[in-house]
């Protein structure tokens, strides 16, 4: 398990129009989550390459770009060619992760799985053992500001096992709700890092927020 739990605030609920600003207001952030819409694999259309190339040149905090994209095999790669420190596709949508996996790498990046809240972990784990990061989705993805499903702990609490057990290594990673009504939750669980949005961007002190929320993570575990 990661020595303290780490906070990657979620730009979906930052000002779009001023993201420089709100990467700059949240410096204690471990890694700033960037959700990549679609409008294909996910009912929502937000930002893309172009954009996450104007961040990756105004802040220093590793970028965690989440592609929620139709064709992640052909357009992953691109995202750490561009400096993005992990970029994590759907499983739902790959065709060959493992390739994705390997490519991801090659071009100097972490390599992130992510579950949507109805897939199972268990097909999946021989897949995993490519990858350094693991999303469990704790909304259906497409939209911020939704209520956390708790029963994706189960999943959560398999992938801790089988990483604190030797058969995978990676970072447990969660996505959706979290706030500080669910992140201890999520801790106890076993999460490593934890991505949130509104409970950071939305809070008059995001700074703040962000530490809160990693001191009741921290209790919890």
């Amino acid at each position: 398990m990661v020595h303290q739990p780490m906070i990657a605030p979620s730009i979906l609920s930052a000002d779009f129009a001023r993201l420089a600003e709100e990467a700059a207001a949240v410096p204690g952030a471990d890694w700033l989550h960037v959700d990549v819409m679609d409008a294909h694999f996910v009912p929502n259309l937000t930002i893309g390459l172009p954009v996450v190339k104007s961040l990756l040149r105004a802040t220093d905090t590793p970028l965690d770009c989440h592609l929620m994209i139709e064709d992640p095999d052909r357009w992953a790669v691109g995202y750490a060619e561009a400096g993005a420190h992990n970029v994590t596709v759907h499983v739902e949508a790959a065709a060959d992760p493992v390739r994705i996996a390997k490519d991801l790498r090659a071009a100097g990046a972490r390599a992130g799985l992510s579950l949507k809240p109805g897939t199972p972990i268990e097909p999946h784990v021989d897949v995993l053992k490519h990858y350094d990061t693991l999303l469990v989705m704790s909304v259906e993805p497409g939209f911020g500001g939704q209520e956390f499903m708790a029963d994706v702990l189960d999943k959560v609490r398999t992938a801790r096992r089988l990483v604190d057990t030797g058969h995978l290594t990676l970072l447990v990673e969660i996505d959706g709700g979290i706030n500080a009504d669910t992140v201890e939750q999520a801790a106890e669980a076993g999460v490593d890092c934890f991505v949130a949005g509104s409970a950071i961007y939305a809070a008059d002190d995001p700074a703040r927020a962000l530490e809160n929320l990693r001191a009741q993570a921290s209790r919890a575990r």
